[in-house]
């Protein structure tokens, strides 16, 4: 689906559940994106089908899953529509073992580059922790602007939030 000179991302699949329990449960997920209680196959299967394949049925698109040429799974990277937020948020995570590689960048570049040739997305948001210095790296890396503070209903930590031009 969207191509980079070393990753593809792809839509996420039912069978992804086992990839998707282990990356939901690793320490910088349930730090800077939290528990999402995915603590099972069923469970992750169930965050599936209720989160990323029922935003590509209603939008078109939703998160994708971030693979290498060989086809191993390194994480996730896409657009989420939230109802908190003035635009679609972009939207990424890495299993540990694939951090500081410049994978994510990579991907999220390539991501923000689908949304408005493909798309016709006109402009992104990406949400942060203010102490997720990786994210916010990220974010400025592919040209996003931090705009200010603000808190999702529901949500106890004050995020940075950033927008495209």
């Amino acid at each position: 689906m969207i191509n980079t000179d070393r990753l593809k991302l792809l839509p996420l699949q039912i069978k992804d559940a086992p990839f998707i329990l282990e990356l939901l449960n690793t320490p910088g997920w349930l730090k800077y994106i939290g528990d999402r209680n995915v603590y099972s196959l069923e469970e992750a299967k169930d965050y599936l089908i209720n989160g990323p394949l029922k935003s590509y049925e209603i939008n078109g698109y939703g998160l994708y899953r971030v693979e290498l040429p060989d086809d191993t799974i390194i994480g996730l990277c896409g657009i989420i529509n939230r109802e908190t937020l003035p635009f679609p948020d972009i939207g990424f995570a890495l299993l540990p073992a694939f951090e500081g590689k410049g994978y994510i960048s990579e991907a999220a570049l390539a991501t923000k580059q689908y949304a408005t040739s493909q798309l016709g997305i006109k402009q992104l948001c990406g949400i942060t922790t203010n102490d997720n210095l990786a994210s916010i790296r990220v974010l400025e890396k592919i040209g996003m602007k931090y705009i200010k503070k603000i808190q999702l209903p529901g949500g106890d930590d004050l995020l940075n939030f950033y927008q495209t031009d």
